[in-house]
């Protein structure tokens, strides 16, 4: 039963940690379609917050702050798989590229540039970059959802065990080396993009600024890296 101290204290961290939620929104719409809306993103990071503050306990050794985001993440992730907001032919789009790029790397012996992936590709440069553009939602399950050709889902093949943990297996060692290696092999401009972006927490907008180049470009250089890393883990 909830007591009013304890009612109290709810809505002292929902007030004091809904920044956190609305920081984390924002840096994963930088990523997503327009036809997500922000609001629907919050809402289910709110909901995550308030799992948090319901579950959270110090023994755990974590700090509630660390502990919150990754169940508000958890929850907005969780919101997105619900809700088709991928359009298929996107989707397409990025298996074709991953499948490209992977050809090129083994035949060159080095990352492919743009103009040779969409040689490969049979369209022009301004055409692929647009396929990057436009599947930009694509990288939000880059690691969640690396599919084999048999189409079986990453988290299927990996997370059958109910009393598995989530966490150890994405961070199986032989992935985790491979995502080094992966991210250590990119071309320059694309792993200070990923830097930014993942360490720094920089939005597209802000990398942009940063490096001198417009948002869109930024969005296309991040995708590209991500379906570079998808064609090399994606059998791991």
């Amino acid at each position: 039963m909830y007591t009013a101290a304890a009612t109290r204290d709810t809505t002292q961290y929902l007030t004091q940690y809904a920044p956190l939620v609305k920081r984390i929104a924002y840096h994963m719409m930088s990523k997503l379609p327009a036809s997500v809306e922000i609001d629907d993103i919050i809402q289910t990071g709110m909901l995550g917050l308030l799992d948090a503050i319901n579950l959270y306990e110090e023994s755990h050794g974590a700090k509630f702050e660390t502990y919150a985001a990754q169940r508000i993440r958890g929850a907005m992730l969780d919101g997105l798989r619900q809700v088709d907001w991928l359009p298929r032919s996107f989707r397409r789009d990025l298996r074709r590229i991953e499948g490209a790029i992977a050809k090129l790397e083994q035949r060159l012996g080095h990352p492919p540039s743009e103009r040779e992936v969409a040689r490969e590709l049979d369209v022009a440069l301004g055409d692929y970059q647009k396929m990057l553009q436009d599947a930009r939602g694509y990288q939000l399950v880059s690691f969640e959802d690396l599919n084999h050709d048999d189409e079986s889902d990453y988290l299927d093949r990996h997370f059958q065990d109910p009393g598995a943990d989530p966490l150890d297996v994405l961070l199986d060692r032989k992935l985790r080396e491979t995502l080094v290696k992966g991210i250590d092999t990119l071309p320059e401009r694309e792993k200070t993009v990923m830097g930014l972006y993942y360490e720094q927490e920089l939005n597209f907008r802000e990398i942009g600024e940063t490096l001198g180049v417009s948002e869109s470009r930024i969005c296309q250089l991040h995708t590209q890296a991500i379906a570079r890393l998808r064609s090399q883990i994606r059998n791991v």
